[in-house]
């Protein structure tokens, strides 16, 4: 029978094995990004995504046109919307809704550097982002990842919201967020395409997507060596994709300190596709 120093003993190991477990549970969990900001649902979100789907048909009418949208057998579109089929299934967490968007994944014949995804889904990648940073699918993953958590936090959302109220005038914001009786005078317009994330969004784009893509088993720390790859390619011609995603060493170490929070998700998802057999697709940016 165990003494009462020994009991004492088991009692304290039993309790600090029940902590670690607790907190890896806790960083296993992911990155904690807060609830969206409520100025978003000044605008409402059925309306926006059907612009946003009619501008995504506009898009690929126009590539089809100039022979540059990508077909289904294309190398990159196959390759593109593998990654996504594994990311989309864990958009829930960030937004119960992307559960009923219908999403699209398609590649532009453009040496454009960028890649975008609209509200409600819509994903599109130029050539010229995967030809010039020639991407692996881990990299890929990352830039994938980002733009899709623009969608799930509703960013391009938020943007109109706050600028329907500094156009409206402040005077009237308790009035809107209090009982929404102006929200009919919120006119959507402009191009979702050219919209500007402020730098708090692109931030928390990157941690998100950081997170998608650890739990689909893509390496978080393809994060860092993307934004190396665009700090590069950047010093040899300015990069489009830098006019609204603003890079630097700021960037590279917000991603760093994150890694903490998302690898046990990576390993987490390595493991499990290991135990199933499962290889994924091919870890190559080629053609």
């Amino acid at each position: 029978m165990q003494s009462t120093s020994a009991r004492r003993a088991t009692t304290r190991a039993l309790m600090l094995l029940a902590l670690l477990a607790f907190g890896w549970q806790a960083r296993a969990d992911g990155v904690d990004v807060g609830k969206p900001s409520r100025v978003r649902n000044l605008v409402p979100a059925g309306t926006l995504e059907r612009q946003a789907a009619q501008e995504y048909e506009q898009l690929k009418r126009q590539a089809s046109a100039k022979g540059a949208l990508g077909p289904d057998d294309h190398p990159q579109v196959k390759r593109l919307r593998a990654i996504a089929a594994r990311m989309i299934p864990f958009v829930d967490r960030f937004n119960p809704r992307a559960r009923q968007w219908r999403w699209e994944v398609n590649v532009i014949g453009s040496k454009q550097i960028n890649a975008f995804c609209m509200p409600g889904g819509k994903i599109a990648f130029y050539m010229g982002i995967l030809d010039t940073l020639k991407l692996t699918d881990d990299e890929a993953a990352m830039v994938m990842g980002h733009e899709i958590a623009h969608a799930l936090r509703e960013h391009a959302r938020e943007r109109m919201a706050k600028s329907q109220i500094t156009r409206l005038g402040a005077n009237l914001l308790g009035e809107l967020v209090g009982g929404g009786r102006y929200a009919g005078a919120f006119q959507l317009g402009g191009n979702l395409l050219s919209l500007k994330f402020s730098r708090d969004d692109e931030t928390e784009a990157d941690v998100v997507g950081l997170d998608l893509a650890a739990r689909a088993g893509f390496d978080p720390r393809a994060g860092v060596s993307l934004w190396q790859k665009m700090a590069a390619a950047n010093k040899k011609a300015p990069l489009e994709f830098l006019s609204t995603h603003p890079a630097g060493d700021h960037r590279i170490k917000e991603i760093e300190k994150h890694l903490p929070e998302v690898m046990p998700l990576y390993e987490g998802a390595a493991s499990v596709k290991a135990n199933a057999g499962i290889t994924g697709v091919k870890r190559s940016g080629r053609n």
